[in-house]
């Protein structure tokens, strides 16, 4: 079996040391968990291995032999292949076109072998199990679960010259509902019972619990442990990355759940969602599950009035109006699930996006304030326990789990009276979803209510209070958290009729 040997990596961005002596193995036939909060490295050495950074200093072999990796082609002809965590796709080309950006379409006498290229995405997806999506669809059209099983089966496209024996796989299952995620663990058992590689970089505990034979964890850009997955069990993994131990990952309930109606949605339609009715009281975080295509995402969205909607949304005794612009204003705060794409000003300091919605509050005749904004930017940069350089630091610089402690920050910013949740803690690593959930959990202490989708069922039914149902656009059931099960929820989501 190949052995891919990295040690003692070195890597510095100015002055910042990204990477302090990484190292890992990855073998053939197994699947290698890489492990670490976010900022401890991850997305560095993964970055080396596809050839995008050469290391300041290290060595990389493959078999005993020197690998150099300094371009994406060398990665390919090493055999590596890549499954990245942010969306990368061009949603007006079909599945088939996304699934091959990377190699030469088939072609003949110069022109584009269509039915070669659909027959082949469709070979890639039925290695991965997936049957349901038509590689001639628009990749825009997919859901984002569909997105991602598709990107994922792209890394399995077979392709003359160098043989794939390595798949790096960073965060594949962050989008996808517990039926897609399934197939995805039954592709990897494929994979590696053919001799292949896997290296698995993951925040879900379980997922690398349940799937890995070895786990490598890095702090602070350093090598700290690894070790057999039988040797090792969740607690001593969270120790490794952050040096600390965490006796409960959720907080307790402060205070209990009020009487007192915060939001009332009557006969909501949007998108799918249909006659869609539920109260939100002040003090309770809401949950809403649902299988992929259930509406949950746009349950969020409509209320924000980023899409049209029909029905009735009171906030307060008021209306929060139809654009998001009006529901910031009413006291209404989001924090999207694509928070590059939709949440971000990544070349943009960071105190710009904090401060966005909440501008008209801090200017006067019309010019804004900047000492309004550098205090404000200060205080809840601290309540969200932000690591950053300052307000001036472009978004761009921060590891994922602090850009995602800036669109709280940027929530809390306006004494949101409902905060609404979209995948939350999406590519967090553990410290930071503790301080996130902690975050949740004083808000709601102090009144405010919390409606949160989540395709994390543990987080569901460890943070919230009550959970909503949503099938095929339409409310099932709401059901209490309070000693339910990951199995039961689960039924709960595939059961068709209330």
């Amino acid at each position: 079996m190949p052995e891919l040997v990295l040690n003692g990596l070195v890597k510095t961005f100015g002055q910042t040391r990204a990477l302090s002596g990484a190292a890992l193995s990855l073998r053939g036939g197994e699947v290698l968990a890489l492990m670490g909060e976010n900022g401890a490295g991850k997305s560095t050495l993964i970055r080396i291995l596809a050839g995008l950074e050469v290391p300041d200093a290290g060595t990389i072999l493959l078999d005993g032999t020197p690998l150099g990796l300094t371009t994406p082609a060398e990665a390919e002809a090493a055999g590596l292949r890549f499954l990245h965590q942010e969306m990368q796709i061009v949603p007006g080309l079909s599945v088939a076109e996304n699934m091959h950006l990377a190699r030469p379409y088939p072609s003949r006498y110069g022109l584009v072998r269509w039915r070669a290229l659909a027959a082949s995405a469709m070979a890639a997806l039925d290695r991965l199990g997936v049957t349901h999506i038509d590689p001639r669809r628009d990749m825009g059209a997919l859901g984002p679960g569909d997105q991602m099983l598709a990107r994922i089966a792209a890394t399995l496209v077979e392709t003359k010259g160098s043989e794939p024996w390595a798949y790096v796989m960073d965060e594949p299952t962050a989008a996808l509902t517990g039926a897609e995620a399934q197939r995805l663990f039954a592709a990897i058992e494929t994979l590696k019972a053919a001799g292949k590689a896997i290296l698995y970089v993951s925040h879900r505990m379980d997922e690398v619990l349940r799937l890995s034979d070895r786990v490598t964890v890095l702090r602070d850009g350093a090598h700290v442990s690894t070790l057999p997955i039988a040797q090792t069990s969740r607690d001593q993994i969270i120790r490794d990355m952050t040096g600390r131990d965490f006796s409960n990952l959720f907080p307790p309930v402060a205070a209990p759940v009020t009487e007192t109606p915060v939001l009332t949605v009557q006969d909501l339609a949007a998108g799918p969602l249909q006659g869609v009715s539920f109260t939100l009281a002040a003090g309770e975080v809401l949950g809403i599950a649902g299988l992929s295509g259930s509406g949950r995402n746009v349950l969020l969205r409509a209320l924000i009035g980023a899409v049209p909607r029909e029905g009735t949304v009171v906030l307060n005794g008021q209306s929060p109006g139809a654009t998001p612009a009006e529901g910031w204003a009413a006291g209404l705060a989001y924090v999207p699930r694509e928070r590059r794409a939709e949440g971000l000003m990544l070349q943009r300091p960071l105190a710009e996006t904090i401060a966005l919605p909440h501008l008209a509050a801090l200017s006067q005749t019309g010019f804004v304030k900047a000492r309004k904004i550098a205090a404000m930017v200060r205080h809840f940069a601290a309540e969200v326990r932000l690591k950053a350089e300052g307000g001036h630091q472009p978004v761009a610089e921060l590891s994922g789990g602090n850009q995602q402690k800036i669109l709280f920050a940027r929530a809390l910013a306006g004494a949101a009276k409902v905060l609404l949740l979209d995948e939350p803690t999406r590519g967090v690593d553990v410290g930071a979803k503790f301080d996130i959930y902690a975050t949740i959990r004083a808000l709601a202490a102090k009144g405010a209510g919390v409606v949160m989708v989540s395709s994390d069922l543990p987080e569901l039914i460890g943070l919230c209070d009550r959970i909503a149902i949503l099938h095929q656009g339409r409310l099932k059931r709401i059901i209490p958290a309070a000693g339910l099960t990951e199995a039961a929820l689960l039924e709960h989501c595939y059961e068709k009729e209330a």
